[in-house]
């Protein structure tokens, strides 16, 4: 193999990164699995595909490595195949973010333009809710929170949270997060506690952001 075939070959083996990268489904089944590790019918479920679909990206994320799959009894559980994919994802979306006008336009559209963190904002944030005047709700599946959480989040899930108010203060400022600045279950939970009277907001940062950054998460996995 001469110099030009070598590099012709080494780059044939990062564009399959990108090329299992290139469907708007398998980039959100690794924001997905950037939470923790699924059966392929919850992941199905989530991402809004059939199974049979579902499987078929998961096998293209499996090939380019991005993912590794355990057999569980009948079900297939698969997980992102280490923390840099998970730091691929976020930063994939933030050149996005960047750079392409027209998702910059939806996103102005669609969210409210909650908080992104940075590491000061991280660790005032975390001062606040440790010093008692502000409480950071993880409204996410309860199994996420326990794969991996920010720190001093309590798991209210946006499925329970209307039945779980009583648990909240109205004295104190609610800070809610989900999966990350392309997730709709903060904002639904933000909804919800205004129109009860509380003091609410969502920071846009999930697991995957706070994780890329270096800040340490907690879980209750074992």
């Amino acid at each position: 193999m001469n110099s030009r075939e070598l590099k012709n070959h080494l780059y044939e083996q990062v564009a399959r990164i990108g090329r299992a990268a290139s469907s708007p489904k398998r980039l959100e089944l690794l924001e997905i699995l950037a939470q923790g590790e699924k059966a392929v019918e919850m992941l199905a479920r989530e991402a809004a595909i059939d199974i049979k679909l579902a499987s078929a990206h998961l096998r293209v994320l499996k090939a380019a490595h991005l993912v590794a799959v355990r057999q569980e009894g009948k079900s297939r559980i698969y997980r992102l195949s280490g923390v840099d994919v998970s730091a691929l994802w976020v930063a994939l979306r933030s050149v996005a973010e960047a750079h392409v006008v027209d998702l910059q336009m939806v996103m102005q559209r669609l969210f409210a333009g909650p908080e992104r963190l940075t590491l000061e904002s991280s660790q005032t944030l975390l001062d606040k809710v440790r010093s008692g005047n502000a409480v950071l709700i993880d409204v996410r599946p309860e199994a996420e929170y326990h794969t991996a959480h920010l720190p001093e989040a309590r798991s209210l899930p946006l499925s329970e949270l209307e039945s779980r108010l009583c648990e909240l203060p109205h004295d104190k400022d609610i800070v809610a997060y989900c999966r990350g600045p392309f997730c709709v279950m903060a904002d639904a939970a933000v909804t919800l506690l205004v129109q009860r009277g509380f003091r609410a907001s969502k920071i846009a940062d999930g697991v995957p952001e706070w994780q890329a950054t270096g800040l340490p998460l907690h879980s209750l996995d074992v």
